[in-house]
């Protein structure tokens, strides 16, 4: 017998049992799309400023109705008093070092798993993992990795989050085995609404086929901005109506195929003429002019329960001059979870992209972020980096500047995700016959470039 086929008989003892009884009583860029070489209180806070404008609703002539498949996961953001109840059970049961390690999601080095990796899994117990161009060598070392990272995570608490940047276009990250999938702009430009859920079942399918659980995308930001160097064709469009309409309907369809969509890159990049993997991007526009059209898509996102959005590593000066987006409390707390009334999983874009590092400590950082209201921090690069970010949130809740309760609220919501979507690291995904697949993504392409 292989040492997979002894993961797959594994019997499910140990911390996951837990989670194992709450799944049964439940269904709710990173790296900002580069090639892997660079990239609050449950409750929204009530000291909300009340002139911040909120726009809640968009049209576009001749859209067409997006599809809403029966068969979508329960993305609700707040869980049934039950499933609260069990969540919570499942967390006053864990460590800190357990909770605090959900809150972190790691980029990990090479195609194969090292010891580095495994440590973070086994020892720091990380959330989550994301996979870059640089992981990946071929459909079936892609497999094998996963079945690896999924099988040394299966003793700890909750199963991975194991994620992705897959947009289409430049930012794929499958390998060559697979039919490419096209670009938000190529889509976005047939203004068929249709064709954008297929895009997202499409995207669904070739990574739930390959054994992730998790999207960054789709791209809502607004090309607002002809010179940005990071956005261009990843949007859909340069309208608040064409990002909508379209990003909505891809997350549909990624939903369809039971993968966790996360939109980004709140508050908005499309206006930046700075790449944040290498600088800090400074946008000059107060909060009436970001909601009149950059939060438009964000705000319907959030109407649609959307399960996880990405924050950016934006300086908004007249929001906040102090902290990026990412790590601002006004940003985050008061208008996205506040103002907008957003409820759901908040995941910064990695932390050690040059729009972070080059102007803030990256420990301190980690604590301005969670502080802000943030739940997940994306730590895509270096060992180090995560263990250096373990520990000052570690130390943190030791001394006092963050609550253990704070720490429960963002272990509250990811667990429910993770819940309402049934992530389970137990079974080993078989390497997949892609034919049929990759005929239906000539298909679809045929139809989008015509």
């Amino acid at each position: 017998m292989s040492a997979l086929d002894g993961y797959r008989m594994k019997s499910t003892k140990g911390p996951l049992v837990l989670f194992g009884l709450l799944l049964c009583g439940t269904l709710t860029l990173s790296g900002c799309g580069d090639n892997g070489n660079g990239q609050a209180s449950t409750n929204s806070p009530t000291n909300q400023p009340s002139s911040s404008p909120i726009v809640t609703s968009v049209t576009e002539s001749s859209s067409p109705k997006s599809p809403s498949p029966a068969n979508e996961p329960d993305n609700t953001a707040s869980p049934r008093p039950t499933d609260e109840d069990s969540i919570a059970a499942q967390i006053a049961n864990m460590t800190l070092d357990e909770k605090i390690g959900q809150m972190l999601l790691v980029g990990i080095e090479g195609t194969s798993l090292d010891e580095s990796a495994k440590r973070m899994i086994s020892e720091d117990k990380v959330g989550g993992i994301i996979l870059y161009a640089d992981n990946i060598s071929n459909l079936q070392g892609m497999v094998k990795l996963i079945n690896n990272l999924k099988k040394t995570n299966f003793d700890n608490s909750a199963p991975l989050f194991v994620s992705v940047d897959q947009e289409g276009g430049k930012v794929s990250r499958m390998p060559k085995e697979f039919v490419s999938i096209p670009s938000n702009r190529k889509v976005g430009d047939t203004n068929n609404a249709n064709l954008a859920y297929t895009m997202g079942e499409l995207l669904g399918r070739e990574l739930s086929l390959t054994g992730f659980n998790m999207n960054f995308a789709p791209v809502l930001d607004i090309n607002s901005n002809s010179q940005n160097p990071i956005i261009g064709d990843r949007s859909f469009g340069s309208s608040s109506a064409r990002a909508t309409k379209m990003g909505l309907a891809e997350v549909k369809g990624l939903r369809s195929e039971n993968m966790i969509p996360v939109v980004k890159h709140y508050p908005g990049h499309g206006d930046t003429s700075v790449d944040s993997h290498l600088e800090l991007p400074v946008v000059n526009k107060t909060a009436q002019q970001l909601a009149e059209l950059e939060w438009i898509p964000f705000q319907a996102a959030i109407k649609d329960k959307i399960e996880a959005v990405m924050v950016a590593h934006i300086l908004f000066p007249k929001l906040d001059p102090d902290k990026p987006a990412s790590l601002s409390k006004i940003i985050i707390g008061e208008h996205l979870r506040g103002n907008m009334g957003y409820k759901g999983v908040v995941i910064t874009d990695d932390l050690t992209m040059g729009a972070i590092v080059k102007h803030f400590n990256l420990g301190t950082a980690a604590i301005d972020t969670i502080k802000a209201g943030s739940d997940i921090l994306l730590i895509a690069h270096g060992y180090d980096n995560e263990k250096l970010v373990f520990n000052k949130i570690k130390q943190s809740v030791k001394n006092g500047t963050i609550s253990e309760e704070r720490i429960n609220e963002s272990v509250q919501r990811i667990l429910t995700l993770k819940s309402n979507y049934h992530l389970s690291d137990k079974e080993a995904v078989p390497v997949p016959d892609l034919t049929t697949l990759n005929q239906d993504i000539r298909t679809w392409r045929q139809q989008v470039e015509k």
